[in-house]
């Protein structure tokens, strides 16, 4: 930076546009970002410590996660404005931990939510007026309790929690630009999301990745490079990113294509307040078939999710005025004030990318760039979420030099195995709501195969407009099955098939809302970690579609599990062990006893972090029972090191903290920065600690890759 500012204090014809430097990635695994730029013709260029690509929910997410972590970054966004199409609303148990770290967005989301009560069920109806078939709680005691998780599941659109995320990246200093606001402007594009631009080409051949990206300024298209060390794509399940660096999708494609019809509604809002108030809604009538999706009924913000069957059926059949009559078909009444906003066809799949990285761990994928799930049991949104946290802090590291480039390697060996067993639940969710509708004589794989028929077989060589007539016949015999004269009791086939629907809702064989094994125990086999000397790495269960507990582990792998301790003897103020893992930097805690052996620990591993530049902290974790000796605390078995925290239990009716990790208070256990167990000895502390903390973090940080 000196010689820059030497040079342009004396005219040197090349123009200094910014003062941001940033080393080649390839520099950086032995020394931290610094601040670098790129010279094209006859001017320097701003090159970004990271570019993601893309600003929903995944990439603004992981932008205030680096941000928060010190990393500057840069997001483009090919859209000018932020769609209010709700698209995703459940937010699991493990994203609302990691939010937890994004500065009082919890609150403001359990606080603008609707309360639980109006969305715990799922309702099967002939019509939202007509008979109830049968509905589903979803919601159990513990899940409010606090008991797995210190905060619970939430029902919140995905535009309200873009629009909640925006506000904490300006927070954090970004500025949310348009093309016109930077047309001229020579500053450093660091701390700025920038909409309008789409990501039109891909350049790895310099030292640096180059994205070319396009905007409309006053009618005209305007291209302009942006050069970064590192590149996540997080545009979405139609990435370009994905697309211009040749990584493929595999899995299922085409499962179902659906009409997406987002419309507000007082008067149904408040009439299912009134009458039986849910989440979702799945009607079945001789008229009409679909999902209605209750975002806020105090607000009558509605989504209807209706079955589509191109060619027959155009996008165009479905206009403002045709929703509002399928609407009044679903209601079994007319609503007067249904204003229909948005209608978006769309096409569900289950894939997943075959690579999440590329170009020499320079491009990355995250979110719906990198799977692609159906909307069953909310796995999307979740699962790019858990993405971005799994990154965050491992490009931290990279960038600041604590760890080489190959580390981020281990995002892919970590989190594309859970993407794939994500699809595999997904699916077996997405086929235990279809069992509903085939258990009344409306199997959508008949269905499927009737418009294949027509499409590609016999019918065919019919006109089109005979083509659209045959199938909506078709589909009309169908729905005659859902008259009342036959699905009542006194019919023995509507009788059968109603005993059938209510065996399927008490065995929990139909559409699952929660799956807290897979939300909090999912667990990394292999990456950044130590796998522990007995643990004999088994895959997970195969999934089952049905709701499963969560059973705590401390397996390397796992998420830390979460008790309400005390970081004050004095004060009864609780938090969740999850709370000592800070999301202001990136830093590792060693949990330990107050015994002799442990301390020795902790002291060795304070001299090997602080050799290889690692942050560490040590929480020293005291039983109830042995909260009489903490007057004199860990100091004076610590010093000179200050970094720790002496921890108390808050015991439950359940187990103590080394009870619930299945291990005695001779063990230890590492903690990442995203709060999963890195290392673990369960039992007993190893001959030469130090020499152990040495290959535990080589291990863990990539000293080894």
């Amino acid at each position: 930076m000196g010689f820059l500012r030497f040079i342009s204090r004396y005219n040197y014809p090349f123009r200094v546009k910014t003062r941001n430097r940033a080393y080649p990635i390839q520099r950086m695994q032995s020394r931290g970002l610094s601040k670098d730029t790129a010279f094209s013709g006859n001017h320097v260029d701003v090159v970004h410590p990271v570019l993601i690509i893309g600003a929903g929910p995944v990439g603004l997410v992981l932008s205030i996660l680096l941000t928060k972590l010190g990393i500057n970054c840069t997001v483009l966004e090919r859209n000018r404005t932020f769609s209010k199409h709700p698209q995703a609303h459940f937010i699991n148990n493990r994203s609302m931990e990691i939010f937890r770290k994004i500065d009082g967005l919890v609150e403001e989301i359990q606080s603008s939510q609707p309360p639980v009560d109006l969305w715990r069920k799922f309702i099967y109806c002939t019509s939202l007026s007509g008979s109830v078939l049968g509905s589903v709680d979803h919601i159990q005691p513990e899940d409010l309790e606090h008991v797995a998780s210190p905060v619970s599941v939430a029902h919140f659109s995905q535009y309200k929690l873009a629009m909640l995320l925006l506000k904490r990246l300006e927070n954090l200093g970004f500025q949310i630009c348009t093309p016109e606001s930077l047309e001229g402007n020579e500053q450093s594009c660091e701390k700025k999301l920038m909409m309008g631009h789409e990501c039109v080409s891909i350049d790895t051949s310099n030292d640096f990745v180059t994205v070319n990206a396009s905007s409309i300024i006053k009618g005209k298209r305007v291209e302009q490079k942006f050069h970064c060390n590192i590149l996540v794509g997080t545009d979405g399940a139609g990435s370009t990113v994905r697309k211009l660096v040749g990584i493929e999708m595999r899995g299922e494609k085409d499962l179902q294509k659906l009409v997406s019809v987002h419309f507000f509604s007082k008067g149904l809002g408040k009439f299912l307040l009134k009458e039986n108030p849910g989440m979702l809604f799945f009607v079945f009538n001789t008229e009409a078939i679909g999902v209605l999706v209750a975002h806020d009924l105090r607000q009558g913000e509605f989504v209807l999710q209706i079955p589509f069957y191109p060619p027959q059926q155009t996008i165009e059949d479905f206009t403002s005025k045709a929703c509002e009559k399928l609407i009044s078909k679903l209601a079994g009444r007319e609503f007067g004030d249904v204003d229909v906003i948005d209608i978006k066809p769309w096409i569900m799949h289950a894939e997943v990318a075959e690579r999440y990285i590329c170009s020499h761990n320079r491009i990355l994928l995250a979110g719906d760039a990198a799977h692609r799930f159906p909307p069953a049991g909310g796995f999307g949104m979740n699962t790019g979420i858990q993405d971005a946290h799994n990154l965050a802090w491992k490009i931290a590291s990279v960038i600041r030099g604590i760890a080489p480039s190959s580390m981020l390697n281990t995002y892919e060996i970590e989190r594309r195995p859970i993407s794939v067993f994500n699809t595999r639940l997904s699916l077996e969710n997405y086929r235990a709501a279809m069992s509903v509708p085939a258990t009344l004589g409306l199997d959508p794989t008949v269905a499927n195969t009737v418009h294949r028929f027509i499409t590609n077989g016999i019918g065919s060589i019919l006109p089109s407009g005979l083509q659209k007539v045959a199938l909506d016949g078709i589909f009309a015999i169908g729905r005659a099955q859902l008259s009342e004269s036959v699905l009542n009791e006194s019919n023995p086939l509507g009788s059968s098939r109603m005993a059938k629907l209510r065996h399927i809702f008490e065995e929990g064989k139909s559409l699952q809302l929660q799956f807290p094994a897979e939300d909090l125990g999912f667990r990394y086999l292999q990456g950044a970690l130590v796998p522990a000397d007995n643990d004999v790495e088994s895959p997970p269960e195969l999934p089952t579609g049905r709701r499963r507990d969560y059973i705590p582990s401390a397996q390397p792998g796992s998420r830390l599990p979460h008790m309400f301790v005390r970081t004050n003897s004095s004060s009864e103020e609780t938090v969740s062990t999850l709370d000592l893992v800070s999301g202001d930097k990136v830093e590792f805690i060693l949990i330990i006893a107050p015994v002799e052996e442990s301390y020795d620990l902790a002291r060795e591993a304070f001299k090997v972090a602080e050799e290889q530049q690692i942050s560490l902290e040590v929480c020293v974790f005291w039983s109830t029972g042995s909260v009489d000796r903490l007057e004199k605390g860990s100091k004076s078995a610590l010093s000179p090191w200050e970094n720790y925290a002496d921890i108390v239990e808050v015991r439950s009716s359940t187990s103590s903290w080394w009870d619930l990790c299945n291990m005695t208070n001779r063990g230890a256990i590492l903690v990442r920065p995203d709060e999963h167990i890195a290392w673990r000895t369960s039992s007993g502390l190893v001959e030469d600690p130090r020499a152990e903390m040495q290959r535990v973090f080589s291990a863990i940080l990539g000293a080894h890759c």
